[in-house]
């Protein structure tokens, strides 16, 4: 029997044909939407979408790992879209984020998988790769090293202006005001004006995030990303324990849109000190939508990655 979605009749994008599947995984206690595409007995992908995101943040990259012979699989994450909404700050915690993927890569008989991640994607898969037992090549987008992020919140004070939502983000009930003010119109503004590309977001892109965003329960759960975070850091703060060091030792590709208004570029510098195979593709005339800004850019180098190569130029 098919899973049935929450509200009845759609997982947000309606099916328009494609050979994609929608299906439920059971993992740490809670249940995810997945989309999945490509054979079964492909090697894993898992991708990992951001904030204000949901799994159609990879629309365009599935189909194509897909075709390369991936089975790929793209979970809403918890508290997002259709997958389940623990209630609580806590619920939150990175500990229960890495559970859920390494749950997932478990739950589909695999001992290991590639991991692509974008934004809030990004820092989950950094942890995730940081256990060591569970990622096989590791991609991220426009999501810096933990250490490295903590390491410019100290020291940098442009970073820290860039992060001001972050700190806007850990007021009660304020946050999730202003983004449904006027019909999520906030959610429109961040995707579109801050994209390069004019055309990086259509009209239907923008309908299905908010749509995504607005489901009960959704809202207060991405924000909840930001909250657990920051009080993971002030209990670190509280018995002086320094930043985790995290060290990656899995082939890793960051892309970078250089033209992020929320990390800055600098974020990519130092890295060595925590990623031992490490190669750093930056795209100039990207911003934080680096894969909507250049999809096929974006997918030719993951394919390339993924492989053990290098994008042709």
């Amino acid at each position: 029997m098919a899973p049935t979605p929450p509200d009845g009749d759609h997982w947000t994008v309606p099916d328009d044909g494609r050979a994609w599947d929608h299906a439920t995984a059971e993992t740490n206690g809670v249940t995810l939407h997945t989309v999945t595409a490509g054979p079964e007995d492909g090697d894993l992908v898992v991708l990992l979408h951001g904030f204000p995101e949901f799994w159609y943040a990879w629309h365009h990259q599935i189909e194509p790992l897909a075709e390369a012979g991936y089975r790929v699989v793209a979970p809403d994450l918890r508290g997002y879209n259709c997958s389940e909404k623990p209630e609580g700050v806590r619920a939150y915690d990175i500990d229960e984020l890495v559970a859920d993927v390494v749950g997932l890569i478990d739950g589909i008989s695999r001992d290991t998988a590639h991991v692509v991640g974008h934004d809030w994607g990004g820092l989950l898969a950094w942890y995730v790769a940081a256990r060591g037992d569970v990622v096989d090549r590791l991609a991220i987008l426009n999501a810096p090293h933990p250490s490295a992020y903590e390491r410019a919140l100290r020291s940098s004070p442009t970073q820290v202006a860039k992060s001001w939502y972050v700190f806007f983000f850990q007021l009660p009930i304020l946050p999730e005001a202003a983004f449904r003010a006027r019909d999520f119109r906030v959610i429109e503004e961040m995707l579109t004006d801050t994209a390069v590309r004019a055309d990086a977001f259509s009209e239907t892109d923008i309908r299905y995030y908010k749509t995504a965003l607005g489901r009960p329960g959704a809202l207060t759960a991405a924000v909840n990303y930001y909250r657990a975070m920051a009080r993971r850091s002030a209990r670190r703060l509280l018995t002086r324990a320094g930043a985790p060091e995290l060290p990656v030792e899995r082939p890793t590709l960051l892309l970078w849109g250089e033209q992020d208004r929320a990390l800055d570029v600098s974020l990519t510098e130092g890295l060595d000190r925590w990623v031992s195979d490490l190669r750093i593709e930056r795209f100039p005339d990207a911003s934080h939508w680096v894969q909507f800004d250049a999809p096929e850019r974006v997918t030719d180098s993951l394919l390339a990655h993924l492989a053990g190569g290098e994008r042709t130029q």
